[in-house]
């Protein structure tokens, strides 16, 4: 793999291809599940494709090159529903793409994705990341580019916010 990252750095085009095409649908899942529709997701792996073939020459450290791709990814993710001047509501009409992402919680009958909806861009942004793409803390602080502490941090926060929310949930079913 490390020998496939440097041809690439050197401008091959066929090693960058087979690289990217390893982690693609990964692009394509953690697109979907920002912008919320098929077109805007592949938009999204394309405009990766096309910024991470651009700069790959830049990559420092070829091991990280799945977590540099997600970094790129998440940025175009993020720019395009800036440009949109969107919000990111996971709703449940998208769950078939985000079915190995997100599960329901078939006992309380509260769907998870309506939770994380609640969530602040950051807070969704490490809470994706750790459980949906079962990323190490040191991984995510790489890829949104905080402190390995402030990513900690924010998880705790964030699964703080989803407790309070699920138990205000459970009370005014009662």
């Amino acid at each position: 793999m490390l020998k496939l990252i440097k041809k690439a750095q050197k401008g091959n085009d066929k090693a960058f291809l087979e690289l990217f095409q390893l982690y693609e649908q990964d692009l394509y899942k953690m697109a979907f599940i920002y912008v919320k529709n098929q077109n805007d997701a592949m938009d999204v792996v394309q405009e990766t494709a096309y910024r991470s073939f651009k700069s790959i020459k830049d990559l420092k450290e070829p091991k990280y090159f799945k977590t540099w791709l997600m970094r790129i990814a998440i940025s175009c993710s993020i720019d395009l529903l800036r440009i949109r001047k969107n919000i990111v509501p996971l709703k449940p009409e998208f769950a078939e793409y985000t079915k190995e992402a997100v599960q329901e919680d078939d006992i309380l009958g509260i769907d998870l994705k309506d939770l994380i909806e609640k969530l602040q861009e950051e807070e969704k942004s490490v809470i994706l990341l750790k459980f949906y793409q079962q990323m190490t803390f040191k991984e995510i602080a790489d890829i949104l580019q905080l402190p390995l502490g402030t990513v900690k941090t924010i998880l705790y926060r964030s699964l703080g916010k989803l407790r309070k929310t699920l138990k205000e949930d459970e009370a005014n079913e009662q």
